[in-house]
C-alpha cells in the first residue's frame, strides 16, 4: 500500500478541479483508487478482528463517486477531491451505521461513526425513542473513558426537545439531535504511515463500536426507502 499516491493525487485534483485535468489523468486517478481499495482491504481485516459483521464486504463496493451534484450548490467545481468509504454490515448503506472514511488532504480526512444522515424521519424517530428508553447505557457509552477521551457526539439538532418526549428527561439534550455521529480526524502525516494507519484506525473503530451498536439496535427494524 502507498497511501503517498492517495494524497498526491487529491492534492492535485483540488488544484485542478475540471474535468479537463480528470479524463486528462484517468491513468493516475486507477491507481490511486486501486491503492485505496487495498487499504480497504487492510482495514476491514483488523477492524474484523472486533467486529466480525464487516469481514465479509468488498473494498469496491463500499466506496463513493467523486463526482459532486452541483445543482443546487453555489460551489460548481464536479468534483470532490476526497475517497470516501463506510465499512458495515450491510456495505455502503448509511442503516446500519458503521466505520466512514474520509481522506481529504490538508487536514480534513477522518474517521467517523453513527448516523450521518438525518433525511430519514424513521430512524431518527427509533434512536430518539431508544435513548428514551435506556438513559442509562447511553449515558454509560458516551461517559466512558475509552470513549470521551477521543469523541464528542454530534449532529443536527432541534432547538427545543421534540414534542413527545419529556424536556426534563436525563438525555434530553440528545433528544433533541436529528442525526447522532462520531468523527476523529487523521493528519496527513498519519495516513501516510499506511501501517500505522491501518492500527490507528482500528483502534479507533474499536472505540467507537459500543456507540455504533446502541444506534444499530435502535435501528433494527428500520427499512431503507424504496428508490
Amino acid at each position: 500500500m502507498n497511501t503517498s499516491i492517495i494524497l498526491t493525487y487529491l492534492s492535485d485534483l483540488a488544484a485542478n478541479n475540471n474535468r479537463e485535468w480528470y479524463h486528462a489523468n484517468k491513468e493516475t486517478y486507477k491507481t490511486a483508487v486501486q491503492e485505496f481499495e487495498s487499504l480497504l482491504q487492510e482495514l476491514i481485516l483488523e477492524i474484523g478482528k472486533n467486529d466480525s459483521d464487516i469481514l465479509h464486504n468488498n473494498p469496491k463496493d463500499l466506496t463513493f463517486k467523486l463526482v459532486r451534484d452541483t445543482r443546487f450548490s453555489h460551489d460548481k467545481s464536479p468534483y470532490n477531491p476526497a475517497f470516501r468509504a463506510h465499512i458495515a454490515s450491510k456495505g455502503k448503506l448509511p442503516i446500519p451505521v458503521g466505520y466512514y472514511f474520509v481522506i481529504k488532504p490538508g487536514g480534513n480526512s477522518f474517521i467517523g461513526g453513527g448516523l450521518f444522515a438525518d433525511m430519514f424521519k424513521d430512524a431518527t424517530a427509533m434512536i430518539r425513542d431508544y435513548i428514551a428508553a435506556h438513559p442509562s447505557e447511553w449515558e454509560q457509552i458516551i461517559t466512558a473513558d475509552d470513549f470521551k477521551d477521543y469523541f464528542t457526539v454530534k449532529g443536527t439538532a432541534l432547538k427545543n426537545v421534540p414534542k413527545g418526549y419529556d424536556r426534563e428527561h436525563p438525555q434530553a439534550e440528545y433528544l433533541k439531535n436529528k442525526s447522532w455521529y462520531l468523527e476523529y480526524t487523521i493528519t496527513d502525516e498519519e495516513f501516510q504511515d499506511a501501517e500505522g494507519f491501518v492500527k490507528t484506525a482500528a483502534d479507533i473503530c474499536r472505540r467507537m463500536k459500543p456507540f455504533n451498536d446502541f444506534l444499530n439496535r435502535a435501528l433494527a427494524d428500520f427499512k431503507m426507502p424504496e428508490r
